[in-house]
């Protein structure tokens, strides 16, 4: 994939310099300098049986430090792009790190797979990896942790004021669910045909801190919050805050966590650009003292399952009415609601394409069941090698 960016795009900057807030608390939002990255957690199957396989921590031993680094599950592989304004350079940069990790995984018999899951996996084969916290993990969840087989998309948007992070977390988790359809691929579970487009989105929300965030009032009790969630010993620490959207623990960012991992690397820079698009606009109504939308946590709840259920291929939920809305027409509305953010930013064009193009293509789970009549559960996984493999040439 060749992803030129139209419009005029800021040079890349990794400085995180994104708002500038007075005195007053008002500040001066530049969307042009809005920093972006993205966080890809990848598979490591076996390229003769496409079998998941614990091997990640071989891979990591081959690839540059601070770019790649293991998870919870041995399966698990993660890369970490730099902050970019320019999304051509975010793609440029996942395209280097994909490039990368499907080199060191070759000499191995290994391949890389972007997808929520992988269709064959035996949980008795595979093991966490060693860290203290992860044994403790493994103690405390049991059976959440065993098949914990699951991979996302996290993309981090700089904001660098925590209260503004705070309460724009909360303004831009209804506009979600989209982003969710958008990423699903992950409609086979050990196996078996889920009847989900996102079945990831179920494993994942037996946490029990998952979810859309609440409403704070401030970045201190949001940090409360977590301090007596960590002191309650039902979490251990605050990475252990698996929200939807959070700030970030350890950098000024607001992270978005709902996605599956994407096999196709123009659905992760559209999730980008639409994410990064979703904050600067709630920074903005944020700042000029708007109201934050009204939804109600159920309904929100809902419009997620639906989201992991229908994917592109169903009705969503459209909360401003509350009722079923075709995945296509609610996404258009989505983009065209953000069309003067994204062309302050210089990315309604390519965005734009973006959307088109996937919205053609359908899920990743549709294609996958596709792949799985034409020649069976190892045809999928051949699928995803090959989508996770392409544009990085």
């Amino acid at each position: 994939m060749r992803i030129r960016e139209r419009g005029c795009g800021a040079p890349e900057s990794s400085s995180g310099a994104v708002l500038k807030l007075t005195g007053s608390g008002l500040g001066q939002l530049r969307p042009e300098s809005v920093a972006t990255g993205v966080e890809e957690e990848f598979h490591t199957v076996g390229l003769s049986t496409r079998r998941l396989t614990a091997q990640a921590g071989s891979l990591v031993e081959q690839l540059p430090a601070g770019r790649f680094s293991t998870e919870l599950q041995r399966s698990v592989l993660e890369a970490n792009s730099r902050p970019h304004v320019r999304l051509a350079d975010l793609a440029a940069d996942i395209a280097a790190l994909r490039r990368a990790a499907i080199a060191a995984a070759r000499p191995l018999g290994l391949g890389i797979v972007a997808a929520g899951t992988v269709p064959i996996a035996d949980p008795d084969t595979l093991t966490i990896t060693p860290d203290p916290r992860y044994e403790h993990m493994q103690g405390e969840y049991r059976m959440l942790v065993r098949e914990q087989l699951i991979c996302g998309t996290q993309v981090h948007v700089d904001v660098m004021d925590r209260d503004l992070a705070v309460a724009v977390a909360h303004r831009v988790a209804p506009w979600l669910p989209p982003l969710l359809a958008l990423s699903a691929s992950s409609p086979f579970w050990l196996g078996t045909d889920t009847g989900y487009a996102s079945y990831r989105t179920l494993i994942w929300r037996r946490w029990p801190t998952t979810g859309s965030p609440a409403r704070f009032a401030s970045a201190a009790e949001y940090d409360q919050t977590v301090a007596d969630l960590v002191q309650s010993g039902v979490i251990t620490d605050p990475g252990m805050m698996y929200f939807d959207i959070r700030p970030s623990a350890h950098l000024p960012t607001l992270e978005l966590r709902i996605c599956d991992a994407c096999p196709r690397l123009e659905d992760v820079v559209l999730l980008a650009g639409l994410f990064r698009a979703l904050v600067i606009r709630e920074t903005g109504a944020t700042l000029a003292g708007q109201a934050p939308p009204a939804v109600r946590p159920e309904l929100l709840e809902a419009a997620t399952w639906r989201a992991a259920q229908s994917g592109l291929e169903g009705d969503l939920v459209d909360l401003a009415t509350t009722t079923p809305a075709p995945a296509h027409q609610l996404i258009r509305q989505l983009l065209a609601g953000l069309r003067p953010t994204l062309e302050a930013t210089g990315d309604w064009e390519l965005v734009t394409g973006l959307t088109e193009s996937a919205l053609a293509r359908g899920s990743s789970a549709a294609r996958q069941r596709a792949a799985c009549a034409r020649g069976g559960l190892g045809n999928v996984v051949d699928t995803l090698l090959t989508e996770t493999r392409a544009g990085t040439d």
